[in-house]
């Protein structure tokens, strides 16, 4: 990740309007920054969601609230709860998120 063309700045996170982003089931509201080449998210999963991929891009990931799992398609499982972040490569290894409860994340991808 390079970092390039972004001068300082502050982001009030609740004046970004959201975008709804259905999954399997539940949903995903993306409050979304983009920064160059670099995108910057405040996403809210309702309760039981499930994605409706597998992902190959490249995230650095912070639980701010709630629980999120994280499936690798080699079958490992991971939990984040608040204050727990993950970071993975682009194309390195493939993963989906679900929730039973909801979460509040904060990514940069």
């Amino acid at each position: 990740m390079k970092l390039d063309n972004i001068p300082f700045g502050l982001t009030d996170w609740a004046s970004i309007e959201a975008t709804k982003h259905a999954g399997d089931s539940g949903f995903a509201l993306w409050h979304t920054q983009q920064f160059d080449n670099i995108r910057v998210r405040m996403v809210e999963y309702s309760p039981g969601y499930l994605a409706d991929h597998w992902c190959k891009k490249g995230h650095i990931l912070l639980c701010l609230e709630g629980e999120l799992y994280t499936e690798l398609d080699d079958g490992r499982t991971f939990t984040l709860t608040p204050g727990v972040s993950y970071q993975v490569a682009d194309n390195a290894e493939t993963h989906r998120s679900s929730t039973s409860t909801g979460a509040k994340l904060f990514i940069v991808d």
